[in-house]
Formats: structure tokens, C-alpha cells, sequence
């Protein structure tokens, strides 16, 4: 329904937080903006064709990047065509290139693989089927082409793009085409979105496809930990990757495998020795099974390729452990999409249509990515050339190029694995620091991912590490004990906090708590957990000035699903509760979807923080996502009943609204299930549901796992640092702003800010930051759920050059 300008300045208009002109200029888009602006978003699609395919191998997320190309290019005005079974459809015409409407996208959103099909085709490397591909083009007017796939899917989209004006003359000339239709199609904007599990394709962060494939490979490393402690057996997981070892790096992160094995780096000539030698240490330590991780392309020095059943033969001969290899095949391209792909995919496909229609014929085709958490435009050819690239330096046996090739984000997850994985803890701690770590807040998916991490790397650095219980309660009682390396075995896949978490702050115990700092010599501080702990930091930073105990370096790792920790864009555990939400969205879609007429009102946990219902809403294909940080009035809740009652008329007969607990005081979750109960009366059916806890629950994400693990990584690393620098006069004395911080990802990077001066970015009063990136991404969930609402076109990426992009830090 279109709602008056009054109303939506009105209602937006008061916003508070919101998304400055600061966070606009990230890359995103704004609310508020002229009626000129709007009418140009409206209209910059009328009279133009977007044809949209899917094309090499299948992605989980790739339904979600067709489903916003379709809605958004007809929200501009665009006509769009699906080109069903890749390039072959593309080749062939007829009926394998039809028209799409906003329905025929419909609750596809939560399905796997892609609906249009692909197909690997012969055709289309030929000449003579890019003459027949331009025809069928040419013939509906089509000159926008957006092609999801791999680099090879994508190099072909280039090459049809830089022939397109010779193909139409050889058309003319054959009298295939008229002189008019030439001219109305006479050049192709061509966008790439990468569709790929293996995160091959150099340029974006992550590509669609590879968080959903992590899912199904760290659901199986799971299972199979389990029996494979009841035997104390060795098992070795094959996964895919033939040129690229992110999955197989990644999981064995997650998972905290004994060895993995990846195409880019190839283990050292003695690597037998060096394998069976670690095998035999993790079980003295009193583990009971080992996991080794095998990229399916892995190879040694020379180039001979490393293979599971030869890994199995070496561990069997050698050591006589009870050795089992599974391979994981196509189940890792299967199952529904993550919460992370499927908002990466609306994304993507968010940007390729601004991106298609805002070309000229001299803008080079571009391809989408992600870079951090902004979307970028980078040209194709500069991605494919360094891809490619990547290939050549492992071919010619020069592996530190292609390591550095793979970008920072690559490096570093190779550099936390080999110190988890490969370095043995000193014996004496002799000179070595007392550091200690607790748990604070809410328990959160990936605590003792993150604990299991600082604690490692503390004891790797030659550090005592302690374990505090129930957070800053657990260091006033003294619930204090030392941790060796297997106290946090096996942690990783773990939800909840094991340490027992506490929401109690420290200002009333600061006597207790520094009498146990000097008891037990702690030297640091590693607080990992919620708004808590970043309150409770800035408490002891106020405690100093009476309390020289509490002069001790500390980090706070944010760890809340509310994801609301002042400082970072993310927050471990937020991604877990994320996937919860969607999941449980997902059933309960299809149970409306069998009912039908029937909508449903879900209220979601995030205290004031709008983060998990609009992320969710954005993920489930949401109708509403009522939050705090965007004000609405009874007028609001109008527009959206009515939209409801037009939505009921379509073949689309369910809706779902999602409501963060606190966003608003008055319009709780009952009364707008009576409001809707009521209004839909004769047209629809109401039903709700509050999560609750269980969004606090069940084992992490990977990235949650792969997140905490390199965030306890970095922490502990500025620890001893900071540590070193404040010894002073044969004691730790650490009174600088510097020395109390919270580490946080920021856009591209995890940085290191102090509590004191994150206090102005901070609403106390409602625990949230006054600045919120994921602001920005509220009008696409309601464009995709068709509001005709405000699309501001002049704050989107501009093209940059891929070699910017190689110093950036990934978030997973």
C-alpha cells in the first residue's frame, strides 16, 4: 500500500539512532530523501529488460539473490525475464526464457540450489551459440543481464558482452534482426554475483553459497565427533575445494581439528612424522579421537596430490589407531541456505539491479561483492584476472604468493589455525604472566569457543591462565581455577557458557574482587560477553581511582544474540540466534502456507535492539519487522494490515511479521495480534509465537565458531603487550584509556577501542549504540515484502579496483 508522505516523513522523521548521512555514505542506503529522488528510483527500470540466470555449480543462496533481482528491477519499473538452465536456456530461447511476476518468487527464499536451473553448457563457448544466445536476447528487448555462478560463468558474461556489437551486425546481416532492433539493443550491461561454496573467487569476503555449505560440513563434524569419541578413533573429512582450501581451513577452526590439509599451503617435506607426532600428543593429553580435514585439491610440495585414503593408510601403519575416512561429496552443496547467504543474496541482487540500470555502455561489467559488511561493485575482469592468478602461483610452486593472493582474512585464519593446531605450549612458565578469563551476561553460542581460544593462546605464550565462574560474581566469591590445555577440549562446538555466566556488574564487590586479583596475581582480564561486560568494564575503569588492584589491562569480546555491544558491527553468538530465528520461520511459513490465509506474529529477543528481527526479517521474507530504533504509530500498523488484506487477494496467501520484545511499550506483542485478529476478521487468520529462549541456545554457526576463535586469538595477543608495556617497578600498573578496550569488528577490521571512548556512542538508558549499521538494509526488507516505500539511489557503491581490497580483514 502506498503510504502518504506525511505519514512516512512523520513516522521516520522521529527516529532516533537511526542511519546518519555518515552511515550512508558506507555504501548503503538512506531513509528520508526529495520526491525527485524517489521518483527516480520508481522509474529508472521503465522501458528496460533484466534477464537473470543461474549458471555452473549450485549454491544455497542463489534463490535469494534471483528472488531480489525479480522484486526490485519491477519495483523500478524493469520487465525481468528468468533464463531457466544457465547459458543452455540463454542459447536455446523459446520457453526457457520467460517473464517473471512478484509471485512466481514466492517462497523460494528458504530453498537450496536454484529454482531457475543451472546447466554447464557447450553451446555457449561456441560462437554460433552466442549469435543464437544475442538473438533471443534482442528479440524481447532484453540489454540488462545479471548472471549468478563462478569465475568461469562469469568470464563467459564478458566475453558475450565485448562481441555483443559484432554478434548484432552478423544478425542484421542474416536478416535475423531489423536495423531498429539493433539500434534499440545495441550495447549489454552485464553484472556478476559469485555463487560458489568453495569462496574461490578473489574480490569479495564471501560468496554465496560458502557460510551454507560450512553449515552442512560442521553438522556432519559434529555427528561424527561423537562416535568417533565412543571408539577413540581418527577420522579423516574430505571436503570440497580442489583449488581452494577455505572450507577445509575454516572447519578445521570450527572444530578444532588436528591437522588440515589445503591446496594453497602444502605441508613441509616431513609432514608424516610431524602429523603422527601431533596425533600421538593430543591423545597423551587425554583426548579421545582425532579429526584431520583434507581439501579435496590438497597436494604436497611437489605437486602430488594428498590423498584421504593415503592419510588413513599412514595413521593406520603408523600408529595403529582405529582410522575411519569420510568424504564429503554434494551434501555440502545441499540443505536450505543460512541466514547469512540468504541476506547476502538479497543484497547482492539488491545492488546488481542499481547497478545494471545506472550503467552506460562505457561502465565496465562489474561484479558484486561483499567487503566486510558493505556491499562493493569491483570490475569483473580485475576479480577473474586475480583468481586466476591465484591458480597460476600454486601451479608454478610459488604458495606464499598465493596465500598473500587469498587476501588478509585467508592469512589470518591460517595463522590462528597453525598456532592452535601446530605449536607446542612450553613446559616451564618461568617469567610468565597470570591472565584471566570469565564469561559475563547472557550465555551466547560461541563463549567457549572464544574462551577455549584465549586460554590456548595464553598457554602457548608461556602464560598461567585462570578460569573465572560466573562471571564478575564467581571473582568477588574466588570461583577461580587454573586451566591446562585440555580443560577446554572439545569447547568449540559447545553452546552456552561453560564457565556459568552472571549478569551482576562489579562496582558493589570491588573490594572482594581486588582482594582476589592480588590473591590469585592476575595480570589481565579477558571479559567475554554482553552489554554487561562493556558496563562492567567501564565500572572498572571508574574503580581504579580507589582501587590500584583494578589497574590491569582488560579486553571485553562482545558476546550477546542482541548483537547491541557498543564498538562492533557483530557479536558472537548473534549469528547463531539469527539461524534459530529463521529456522523456526521457516516451519512456521509452511505451516501457513498449508492453512493458508493465515499470518503469523513472531516476537524475537534483542532487548531494545533491532538487530535480530530485521536481520530475521530479512533472512524469513518478512511482511514487518516492528523495532524500536524506528519509531511507528497506529497509522503504521494500519498500512500493514492493509497491505496483508491486498496480499490475501494474490496467490500468496500467508504473511509473517516479526517484533523485537522492546519496541515498544504499548504496542506489545498481544495487542498487535489482537489488532491483526480483528482487522483481518472475514480475510485472515492470526496466530503468535515468542521464540524466547531458545535463541540463546543450540551449538554455534561457524562463523560464531570461527568469529570466537579468532576474536580470543587477537584478544589474547594484545594481552601480553599490553601486559609487557605496563610492568612497571616489578608490578602491573596499567592506568592509560588504552589499557581497558573492547575488541570489535569494524566494517573491514578488528580493532581495538577504549571503553571510556565508546561512552559517547552509547545509549545506557536503552543498551544500545547510538549508530547502527544494519539501519541501512530496512528498506530492502520492505521493498521485497512490496511497500512502495523510498529507495534512495544516490548513496549506492561506486566502482573500486580489487587491488584495495587485498589489505581488508574478513569477518569469517
Amino acid at each position: 500500500m502506498r503510504r502518504r508522505r506525511g505519514e512516512l516523513k512523520g513516522a521516520e522523521g522521529k527516529r532516533r539512532g537511526g542511519v546518519t548521512s555518515e552511515a550512508g555514505a558506507e555504501g548503503g542506503m538512506e531513509w528520508i530523501m526529495t520526491h525527485e529522488e524517489h521518483h527516480a528510483a520508481k522509474t529508472l527500470g521503465i522501458g528496460k529488460a533484466i534477464a537473470v540466470l543461474t549458471s555452473g555449480g549450485d549454491a544455497q543462496g542463489m534463490n535469494a539473490a534471483v528472488r531480489a533481482v525479480v522484486r526490485v528491477g519491477i519495483f523500478t519499473g524493469a520487465r525481468v525475464f528468468f533464463v531457466h538452465e544457465g547459458y543452455q536456456g540463454l542459447v536455446d530461447g523459446g520457453d526457457y526464457i520467460r517473464e517473471a511476476t512478484w509471485e512466481s518468487v514466492s517462497m523460494m527464499l528458504q530453498l537450496g540450489g536454484t529454482v531457475i536451473g543451472s546447466a554447464r553448457c557447450k553451446d555457449f563457448r561456441e560462437r554460433e551459440g552466442r549469435l543464437r544466445a544475442a538473438h533471443n536476447l534482442v528479440k524481447r528487448g532484453i540489454t540488462n543481464l545479471c548472471v549468478i555462478g563462478g569465475d568461469g560463468s562469469l568470464t563467459g558474461a564478458d566475453t558475450f558482452r565485448s562481441e555483443w556489437s559484432d554478434l548484432l551486425s552478423d544478425l542484421q546481416k542474416a536478416g535475423k534482426i531489423t536495423a531498429e532492433e539493433a539500434t534499440k539493443s545495441n550495447y549489454l550491461n552485464i553484472v556478476g554475483l559469485v555463487g560458489s561454496i568453495d569462496n574461490d573467487f578473489c574480490g569479495t569476503d564471501m560468496t554465496i553459497g560458502t557460510d551454507s555449505a560450512l553449515h552442512r560440513i560442521m553438522e556432519i563434524v559434529d555427528a561424527i565427533t561423537t562416535t568417533a569419541q565412543s571408539h577413540q578413533r581418527t577420522f579423516v573429512l574430505e571436503v570440497m575445494g580442489r583449488h581452494c582450501g577455505y572450507l577445509a581451513l575454516v572447519t578445521s577452526l570450527s572444530c578444532g581439528a588436528d591437522w588440515v590439509f589445503i591446496p594453497e599451503c602444502p605441508p613441509d617435506d616431513d609432514w608424516e612424522d610431524h602429523l603422527c607426532r601431533r596425533l600421538s600428543e593430543t591423545r597423551t593429553r587425554g583426548s579421545r579421537l582425532n579429526i584431520i580435514i583434507v581439501a579435496e585439491g590438497a597436494i604436497d610440495k611437489n605437486g602430488k596430490p594428498i590423498t584421504s585414503e593415503s592419510i588413513k593408510d599412514l595413521v593406520v601403519k603408523r600408529l595403529g589407531y582405529d582410522t575411519r575416512v569420510t568424504v564429503l561429496g554434494h551434501v555440502q552443496r545441499g540443505g536450505t541456505p543460512s541466514a547469512f547467504d540468504r541476506i547476502l543474496g538479497s543484497r547482492m541482487g539488491v545492488e546488481a539491479v542499481m547497478a545494471l540500470l545506472e550503467a552506460t555502455p562505457d561502465t565496465p561489467a562489474c561484479v558484486v561483492s561483499l567487503s566486510g559488511n558493505q556491499a562493493v561493485r569491483l570490475p569483473l575482469m580485475e576479480c577473474v584476472q586475480v583468481t586466476k592468478d591465484v591458480t597460476r602461483a600454486m601451479d608454478e610452486r610459488k604458495f606464499d604468493e598465493a596465500m598473500k593472493l587469498r587476501g588478509r582474512s585467508f592469512m589470518n585464519n591460517w595463522e590462528v589455525y597453525k598456532l592452535l593446531a601446530h605449536i607446542r605450549p612450553p613446559v616451564s612458565k618461568s617469567g610468565s604472566h597470570t591472565v584471566a578469563v570469565m564469561n559475563v551476561g547472557a550465555p551466547a553460542a560461541g563463549m567457549n569457543a572464544a574462551v577455549r581460544s584465549t586460554v590456548r593462546i595464553g598457554l602457548i605464550q608461556g602464560n598461567r591462565v585462570l578460569v573465572v565462574h560466573d562471571g564478575f560474581e564467581g571473582l568477588a566469591k574466588g570461583q577461580i581455577e587454573e586451566a591446562g590445555w585440555s580443560y577446554v577440549g572439545g569447547w568449540t562446538g559447545q553452546g552456552g557458557s561453560k564457565l556459568g555466566t552472571k549478569r551482576t556488574l562489579p562496582k558493589k564487590s570491588f573490594e572482594q574482587i581486588s582482594a582476589n586479583i592480588t590473591k590469585f596475581n592476575i595480570q589481565g582480564l579477558v571479559i567475554i560477553g554482553g552489554f554487561e561486560a562493556y558496563t562492567g568494564g567501564l565500572e572498572l575503569m571508574e574503580g581504579r581511582k580507589q582501587y590500584d588492584e583494578l589497574c590491569i589491562p582488560f579486553v571485553v569480546i562482545p558476546a550477546t544474540v542482541s548483537n547491541n555491544v557498543p564498538g562492533s558491527d557483530f557479536s558472537v553468538g548473534a549469528d547463531t540466534a539469527l539461524n534459530t530465528i529463521c529456522m523456526t520461520c521457516d516451519r512456521i511459513k509452511q505451516s501457513a502456507a498449508g492453512t493458508k490465509r493465515r499470518v503469523f506474529i513472531i516476537e524475537t529477543m534483542g532487548g531494545y535492539c533491532g538487530y535480530l528481527a530485521t536481520m530475521a526479517g530479512l533472512a524469513a521474507g518478512a511482511d514487518a519487522a516492528y523495532i524500536f530504533e524506528e519509531p511507528f504509530t497506529i497509522r503504521d500498523l494500519q498500512v500493514n494490515v492493509e497491505h496483508l488484506v491486498q496480499k490475501m487477494k494474490t496467490t500468496v496467501k500467508r504473511g509473517l511479521v516479526l517484533r523485537n520484545e522492546k519496541c515498544n511499550d504499548n504496542y506489545t506483542t498481544d495487542f498487535i495480534f489482537n489488532l491483526y485478529s480483528e482487522e483481518g476478521k472475514g480475510i485472515f487468520d492470526s496466530r503468535k509465537n515468542v521464540l524466547g529462549h531458545m535463541q540463546q541456545g543450540g551449538s554455534p554457526t561457524p562463523f560464531d565458531r570461527n568469529f570466537a576463535t579468532k576474536m580470543g586469538a587477537k584478544a589474547m595477543n594484545w594481552m601480553s603487550g599490553k601486559i609487557k608495556e605496563s610492568y612497571r617497578n616489578g608490578r602491573i600498573f596499567a592506568n592509560s584509556p588504552d589499557s581497558g578496550c573492547v575488541l570489535g569488528m569494524r566494517k573491514r577490521a578488528l580493532v581495538f577501542q577504549p571503553v571510556t571512548e565508546l561512552k559517547e556512542q552509547t545509549d545506557f538508558e536503552h543498551r544500545i549504540p547510538k549508530e547502527q549499521w544494519w539501519l541501512k538494509l530496512r528498506p530492502i526488507l520492505k521493498i521485497l515484502a512490496k511497500y512502495e516505500i523510498d529507495l534512495d539511489t544516490s548513496e549506492h557503491a561506486h566502482l573500486e579496483h580489487i587491488s584495495r581490497k587485498r589489505s581488508g580483514e574478513a569477518p569469517a
